[in-house]
């Protein structure tokens, strides 16, 4: 498996994603962007972390407002 490097503007932008599109799904959005659905996963969970956004009461990540 290789391991691969991606800007943080592409990180950024693919969290901003999942953020904005509660309707969607992390599998959806990462095959749209042809990234594993877990590497988006992570990315999306560290920006919780962070506080950028936060699990609704489906359990699906919703915006913040941040």
């Amino acid at each position: 498996m290789v391991m691969k490097n991606y800007p943080p503007e592409f990180k950024a932008d693919a969290v901003a994603l999942v953020l904005s599109r509660p309707d969607r799904t992390i599998t959806s959005i990462a095959r749209d962007l042809g990234i594993s659905r877990e590497t988006l996963r992570l990315w999306v969970r560290a920006a919780q972390i962070r506080g950028e956004g936060a699990p609704n009461a489906t359990g699906r990540v919703a915006a913040t407002g941040k």
